[in-house]
């Protein structure tokens, strides 16, 4: 084998080595901080700019969260090693499936299809509407 042969072929195996390397290296999930209501609350705000927030639940583990908006559910998933921000409308969150402490929510995308979050309970409460009347 000729002596060249051999430097490119060596050359040619490490260059791949270090693409290798390189790839496994990004690949590697960084560790999140569990989501609190501070944290969502900025997240929905960057994502939903001017959107009034009603009422938020986080989920039990920091994973997701949702978040009440007048009419529509704004919804925070985990994807990745990051978060995805979606709204569905709130008809559709109220009637989604809970089941052994998660809520799975159907958000017809091709990206993110479904969020399941792990709540306490799910529907909340119905409260009756405040009485604004002046006094």
């Amino acid at each position: 084998m000729p002596e060249g042969f051999a430097v490119q072929f060596a050359a040619s195996f490490a260059a791949v080595a270090v693409l290798v390397g390189l790839a496994a290296w990004a690949r590697i999930a960084k560790p999140m901080t569990p989501l609190d209501d501070a944290r969502v609350l900025k997240l929905l705000a960057e994502e939903f700019p001017g959107r009034p927030i009603e009422r938020v639940w986080v989920a039990v583990d920091g994973r997701g969260a949702l978040a009440k908006s007048g009419a529509a559910a704004l919804v925070l998933c985990e994807v990745g090693d990051g978060y995805v921000a979606r709204h569905i409308p709130w008809a559709q969150a109220i009637a989604s499936s809970f089941r052994d402490g998660v809520v799975k929510l159907d958000l017809s995308d091709v990206a993110a299809p479904n969020a399941r979050i792990a709540l306490q309970s799910w529907p909340p409460p119905s409260t009756p509407p405040h009485n604004r009347q002046a006094a």
